[in-house]
């Protein structure tokens, strides 16, 4: 199932997305809630409209977004940095979040000249959890989408700690939709084309830690709220972008999340 938010007609609405028709979403009954046959309270309705009469809208406003530094083996090979012992943390605002679509915004030139794409598996959290174990990890998992984690490269060498370096506005695009059904998000392709040009193709296999052990850990940290986001690291092959280039994070069984760059 692929949910969405979406804006028609001037107003903002949850749906599930097929067959290239967006079904709104409505409240669902008591019945229906107990059967755990609705999602969240809530189930398609039978009204629908074509996808390309709505706005697409990130599909989810995270409280906060998670990132995981240096999950990748080969990412921390292709900056010469030892593996992390435990999931390194990094925040990112919720006023970065941008959606599918929409435009990465440069900051001006004299603030930093190395602006990077990094395509990630994103972990969207269903209900609140705190202090859950790695089993129990994945009830708490309302599903997956595509993250392109952007980040100033050079800033983040400067300052040594990581949130301005990924915290301006338009650094966190996410979407298109939100992937409930995904057999296992630890061995699924991610790829990255920027411009047309495949850039990153690993597998979450080389994640160091994986979703379920990443949900815990921050869990452990961090009351995780209904909707957060987890961007669960991105693999080699990260590159600079510039004004007009086109980014594309492609997640196998997810979808495929593109952004402009002004």
């Amino acid at each position: 199932m692929k949910i969405a938010r979406f804006e028609y007609e001037g107003e903002i609405y949850g749906g599930i997305v097929e067959d290239g028709k967006v079904f709104f979403m409505e409240v669902a009954s008591e019945e229906e809630v107990e059967q755990g046959s609705s999602l969240g309270g809530l189930k398609k309705s039978a009204n629908s409209v074509d996808l390309n009469e709505v706005k697409i809208l990130s599909p989810v406003m995270p409280s906060k977004i998670v990132a995981i530094g240096l999950n990748y083996k080969a990412h921390a090979a292709e900056f010469n940095k030892e593996l992390p012992e435990s999931p390194m943390l990094i925040l990112k605002p919720n006023t970065a979040v941008i959606a599918h679509g929409e435009y990465i915004e440069l900051p001006p030139e004299e603030v930093t000249h190395r602006v990077d794409y990094e395509g990630e598996l994103g972990v969207v959290i269903a209900r609140k959890c705190r202090n859950i174990s790695k089993d129990e990890a994945k009830d708490y998992i309302l599903g997956y989408t595509c993250f392109n984690d952007v980040t100033a490269r050079d800033l983040q060498k400067k300052d040594v700690q990581y949130t301005r370096a990924k915290g301006f506005d338009t650094f966190a695009p996410i979407g298109p939709f939100i992937e409930t059904d995904l057999a296992n998000p630890n061995d699924v392709m991610i790829e990255t084309y920027h411009n047309g040009e495949k850039k990153q193709s690993t597998s979450t296999n080389d994640m160091v830690f994986d979703v379920f052990e990443l949900v815990s850990f921050v869990s452990s940290v961090m009351t995780l709220n209904a909707g957060d986001v987890i961007a669960t690291g991105t693999p080699s092959g990260v590159g600079k972008i510039r004004k007009g280039d086109e980014v594309e994070v492609r997640i196998e069984g997810v979808g495929s999340l593109v952004n402009t760059v002004r």
